[in-house]
């Protein structure tokens, strides 16, 4: 028995229970971009620069229009008088509302415009502007090798994860849903990232670089512009806050509708032969629904941030324009000082528009990154030894001693069982479904540890070795047989790839593959796909037998390899374990009866508990639970 797995049709558990909050996330995801300090105190700095380049530019831009307003306004008043005299004269005429402007002005009376003092202003501007965009383009390039040099870390970070969590997390996790994980949402992170970490990092510094030249220009212009922000605010947490949820539901219903099409193909034939295609493409229509939903609700409210703040932004446009005209004519500001701080507005809104709009993709982004760690996070397998033993020889003796285990907490599976594999003995393992059987091997390749109780191998406890070591003296073949994409001797060779062509073709013909394979006009060259395209599925498993066999393991484990083979290669695989169990410890699983009567010790399990153990005819005159079990397959061969 083994624990609870997915497979075609499966039903669902999804990711994490509770997801973490966006700004535990954010910080985790700065502290990763943390590593490359260097880089980043580069990026900042040249973000600062292009951003200072950027806000000064219109305030010296506003003083060439000055120049040219002075200059067209001194053109017109009469020369060879001081501005005093032009100031007192225009009062005189009852223009005194020009007149408190002019005397604000810096001119000079019968002189025009000033151009080489105009181009020199220009000049200044552009190296402002030309300083800022190579700044900028500094900073964007560190920016992106930082970023992808990230999240490939954390890419790399996520797959070792996948190699150091226990198989209890495979058992209860969905394999579409993570798959989806490790590529949907890291590709999702990695665009998010890569398009809002500069743009965020530019607006905030451009909003405190234009509010500083803002209030320098005028505190009381500022101080309308100023009520912009909180309104902003307000509104992004409000509408931020309604689309979180949206965002992780759309994800979670990415990773749901990713497990179901993977289930879907996966056990394509087996829905093909039920005629469950209608089932099937309404629960796919059900997913897809669910996840349009998530996703429509999630982009739309997002969405509304933008043209929000747009909207608030303008309203603060025409209030600066209002109020500051009104201060030119009173000669409190110069037209250049208004121009400048209308620039100023509008570029003030822009960067909060912007740092709006990002809210769509930064919600989306975090929502994947919470999935990312939460497999990041994962409890792993306990850690090996810090000082593993090993033994000293290599002769296979497993014992078990009061072993007790279970998958569930309240459920009881193996209780208090001891049992002996001697050296070179083949132990066949056997009983109902749900007996505990492949339990048992899973425990002996600790991909379960033990509740209690201890499993040794060759007088050392398996707790006290490392993975590592007592996984390479082990071979193990599976009832579903795994290929790769490749040739059949690179299938092969997957046991020992130090082995040499030789090693390999001696380990097929022992297993029975050479046979076979002989009769393809590719040989041991012919291409098989994932699938084992190619070959029949008794071919297949013998390859993998043949992989068992080239790793030369200490202790063999057959896990209902014979189940998918006809009676003849059952009968040649029979032979092959004879020739090669000599200096080996075996444990086979089997439902058939009949590939197991020659062996040393048979194992008969029932409700987790070892019932009975002996020889085949020792069992069958005992008339226990192994003769009611052979009597249901052989029933015309006891008569």
């Amino acid at each position: 028995m083994t624990g609870p797995r997915g497979g075609p049709m499966m039903g669902t558990p999804g990711p994490a229970e509770k997801a973490q909050s966006f700004g535990p996330s954010v910080k985790r995801l700065i502290g990763l971009l943390a590593h490359h300090r260097v880089a980043m105190i580069v990026v900042i700095g040249s973000v600062v620069g292009s951003v200072a380049g950027t806000a000064v530019s219109p305030r010296v831009l506003g003083h060439a229009t000055d120049l040219i307003f002075n200059g067209i306004i001194g053109a017109r008043l009469p020369a060879g008088i001081t501005k005093e005299q032009a100031v007192a004269g225009l009062r005189e005429h009852g223009q005194k509302t020009f007149a408190d402007m002019v005397a604000a002005m810096d001119l000079t009376p019968g002189v025009g415009v000033d151009f080489t003092a105009v181009a020199r202003v220009l000049s200044i501007v552009l190296c402002l502007y030309a300083a800022a965009s190579l700044l900028g383009w500094l900073a964007s390039y560190l920016l992106n090798n930082v970023v992808v040099s990230t999240i490939a870390d954390l890419r790399s970070d996520v797959e070792a994860k996948i190699h150091r969590l226990p198989l209890r997390y495979y058992d209860e996790a969905q394999r579409g849903d993570l798959l989806s994980r490790v590529t949907n949402d890291l590709d999702n992170l990695s665009q998010t990232v890569q398009q809002t970490i500069m743009q965020l990092l530019n607006s905030v510094l451009m909003v405190i670089g234009i509010l500083a030249m803002m209030l320098w220009i005028s505190p009381l212009l500022s101080i309308i512009a100023l009520l912009t922000i909180p309104a902003a605010g307000i509104a992004t947490a409000m509408i931020a806050k309604r689309s979180k949820p949206h965002f992780l539901q759309q994800w979670k219903s990415t990773g749901t509708l990713n497990a179901q099409i993977e289930e879907a193909f996966t056990g394509h034939e087996l829905v093909t032969v039920f005629g469950r295609q209608r089932q099937v493409m309404d629960a796919f229509d059900d997913r897809n629904e669910k996840l349009y939903n998530a996703s429509w609700r999630a982009q739309f409210i997002s969405g509304i941030v933008m043209p929000t703040i747009m909207f608030l932004g303008n309203v603060n446009y025409v209030a600066v324009a209002v109020v500051g005209g009104l201060r030119v004519a009173s000669g409190s500001l110069s037209l250049g000082e208004v121009q400048a701080f209308i620039q100023y507005s509008r570029q003030f809104t822009q960067p909060l528009t912007q740092i709006g709009a990002m809210f769509n993709l930064m919600q989306s982004g975090v929502a994947s990154a919470e999935r990312i760690f939460e497999i990041l996070d994962a409890q792993e397998e306990t850690p090996d030894p810090l000082e593993p033993e090993s033994p000293d020889s290599t002769r296979g003796r497993i014992e078990f001693t009061d072993v007790s285990f279970r998958y569930i907490e309240d459920a009881p599976l193996i209780d208090e069982l001891s049992l002996v594999a001697e050296p070179g003995h083949l132990v066949a393992i056997v009983g109902p479904t749900g007996a505990g059987k492949t339990t048992l091997v899973n425990l002996i390749m600790r991909f379960y540890d033990v509740d209690s109780g201890s499993i040794s191998l060759d007088g050392v406890d398996t707790r006290t070795m490392t993975r590592r070591d007592l996984r390479a003296r082990t071979g193990m073949v599976l009832q579903d047989s795994w290929l790769f994409g490749g040739t059949i001797f690179d299938n092969i060779a997957y046991g020992d790839p130090t082995a040499s062509r030789e090693e390999v073709i001696e380990a097929a013909r022992a297993a029975h593959v050479d046979h076979f394979v002989s009769t393809l006009p590719d040989g041991y060259d012919t291409i098989i796909d994932e699938e084992g395209g190619g070959v029949s599925a008794g071919e297949r498993q013998l390859i993998t037998i043949a992989r068992a066999f080239l790793a030369r393991p200490t202790i063999l484990i057959l896990d209902e390899a014979t189940s998918s083979v006809d009676t003849r290669t059952e009968l040649l695989i029979q032979q092959a374990m004879a020739a090669l169990r000599s200096d080996r410890t075996c444990f086979v699983i089997a439902h058939r009866l009949s590939t197991i009567r020659d062996a040393d010790t048979i194992v008969v399990m029932e409700k987790g508990r070892i019932v009975e153990q002996g020889m085949h005819n020792e069992l069958l005159e005992a008339k226990g639970a192994y003769y009611r079990l052979y009597q249901s397959q052989f029933s015309g061969a006891l008569d």
